[in-house]
């Protein structure tokens, strides 16, 4: 019996050849597809969905998800942009907004999919009312361009410098008072600041991010959590007794294996005698020696190798006073290579001495009762290249950390880009707000309905501050508005902490204007994107139906 056979809806019990039973299902026919505008309605509450999730991560005050990996593994965080990387979402279109992150600014995440959901919702009442839904997506980006522009007139400049860092410090902890690392967020803002100005170039307003290195090991509290300036590998000597510590070290960066050449694939070598095993030994030997020999000449007191070799080679390196890692990763060669200003060698015939690697003092670095053992790269040639090296109690602890200590790195290379600031807590998007629906109230065509859900999507980021702070949401929202209006100050926001003072500029509660501005037309983009989807397709089943 085929499964044309079966009838729709019924099981039918079967074996296979070896008599193992399993179990037919003939699906209830062919699923119904929906078109025009309801296939948009159905696709903008499925999006909807997504941003109820994690709506109430907004904030300092915002809650934690656990998410619960296909293998088991759980996370806990309320970041947004790594909530949205591990959900499991079957729907093609919440699947769009999970997909359109912005890792270009690097926060803020979570305040782009709050303000979508809004912006959806809004459109939704608007299309019920007969509006299309390209007439709405024309007035979301008229509207968008209306709040970018009032953000860039009530932002404020603050000043830093090399020696002065005290503005940028406070800026990071803004960031950092969302995450888990709250507790001592002192500490990580200065780290966060710190490793952003040792590899920032403040002529060029530029920072590269490739020079900043975040690794992590656990036992500890995130307060022992450190700045190297230079590169941590979780490596060690390859042997005991090499010398665990290296001055002054000429370090040769090999991707190259410590081992005699093999034969080709289509040869082989057959040892038949007692006499010929022991050649064979005394070639690789030599070979071994004349490896170590090529190196040596080169001036070179250290090896660090992506690949590994044997125990002869290894004690052979002991014995001729070269110490050596093996086994380190390729990211971690570039690294090295970066920070020591060396080249990285292919073959041993290339080495020579102006392609070491230059380091004052190279450690190994021992914690907790079992010892583990990392190597420490310090005092590099070049000096620009840093790592920060997070402690905690657990795996998940620190990959918090981690999120965290990179919302915050890129909310201080963003101030460094452009030291331009809008104020948080809900300020920025309430501003906006009157600014928007101001000028929809001037505007005749049918836009000014999109303008003014705009206008209303945007008080969706303070209303959700308040009710995730436990404060009243219209009560706040509808006080802070009419102080903003009254006082004609941008700087009023949602008090989420409880200090009894709505200006954000005294509690320097701030964001970049940048990752603002992204955030606004970044939500608008999607928004448009969603609402000019009448129809999925799926090209199988499409082809399916056609035959």
């Amino acid at each position: 019996m085929s499964v044309q056979d079966i009838p729709a809806g019924q099981a039918v019990y079967a074996q296979d050849e070896n008599g193992r039973p399993f179990i037919i299902v003939r699906e209830q026919g062919r699923k119904v597809r929906t078109h025009g505008l309801e296939a948009i309605r159905s696709h903008i509450l499925a999006a909807r969905s997504v941003t109820n999730i994690i709506k109430s991560s907004l904030g300092p005050r915002g809650l934690d998800k656990i998410l619960i990996s296909p293998d088991g593994d759980i996370t806990v965080t309320n970041d947004g942009a790594t909530i949205l990387g591990l959900m499991e979402v079957d729907h093609q279109i919440a699947k769009l907004l999970v997909e359109s992150q912005d890792d270009e600014i690097g926060d803020g995440t979570t305040g782009v999919v709050v303000l979508a959901g809004a912006l959806l919702s809004s459109a939704l009442s608007l299309i019920d009312r007969g509006i299309h839904p390209i007439r709405i997506a024309d007035g979301y980006e008229k509207a968008c361009e209306i709040a970018v522009a009032e953000l860039d007139r009530v932002a404020d400049e603050i000043t830093f410098s090399q020696e002065d860092t005290s503005n940028l410090v406070r800026t990071a902890k803004t960031s950092l008072g969302s995450k888990i690392v709250s507790i001592a967020h002192d500490k990580f803002a200065n780290i966060a600041v710190d490793a952003v100005m040792s590899v920032a170039d403040l002529d060029r307003r530029d920072v590269d991010f490739e020079l900043i290195k975040v690794d992590g090991k656990v036992g500890g509290a995130l307060e022992d959590t450190s700045l190297v300036k230079g590169v941590i590998v979780d490596k060690d000597f390859s042997h005991p007794q090499m010398p665990t510590v290296v001055r002054d070290a000429k370090i040769a960066i090999l991707t190259c294996p410590f081992e005699p050449p093999r034969p080709k694939t289509k040869h082989k070598l057959d040892i038949e005698s007692v006499e010929e095993y022991k050649k064979l030994r005394e070639y690789e030997k030599e070979k071994f020696l004349e490896m170590i020999r090529m190196v040596k000449d080169t001036g070179a007191n250290l090896v660090i190798c992506q690949w590994g070799f044997d125990d002869e080679a290894n004690h052979l390196l002991m014995q001729n006073e070269l110490p050596a890692v093996r086994w380190v990763g390729g990211p971690e060669i570039e690294l090295i290579a970066i920070a020591t200003n060396g080249r990285i060698v292919p073959r041993f015939e290339d080495l020579s001495a102006d392609k070491l690697g230059k380091a004052g003092l190279v450690r190994e670095l021992s914690f907790g009762t079992t010892k583990e053992k990392m190597l420490v790269i310090e005092e590099c040639a070049n000096s620009r290249a840093v790592t920060v090296f997070v402690r905690g109690s657990n795996k998940m602890i620190i990959d918090e950390a981690k999120r965290a200590l990179h919302d915050s790195i890129c909310v201080v290379r963003n101030i460094i880009r452009d030291n331009r600031v809008v104020y948080g807590g809900g300020a920025a998007e309430i501003c906006a707000s009157l600014a928007v629906a101001k000028k929809a109230d001037e505007t005749a065509s049918i836009e000014q309905y999109a303008m003014r859900a705009f206008a209303t999507a945007l008080d969706s980021i303070p209303l959700a501050l308040a009710e995730n702070s436990g404060l009243s949401p219209i009560d706040a929202l509808s006080a802070v508005k009419a102080a903003q209006v009254k006082e004609n100050n941008p700087r009023l926001g949602i008090d989420c902490m409880g200090y009894g003072d709505n200006d954000m500029s005294k509690q320097f509660v701030i964001d970049p204007l940048i990752s603002k501005r992204s955030q606004l037309r970044l939500a608008t983009q999607v928004v448009r994107m969603i609402l000019k989807v009448d129809d999925v397709i799926d090209g199988s089943a499409f082809n399916n139906e056609m035959m």
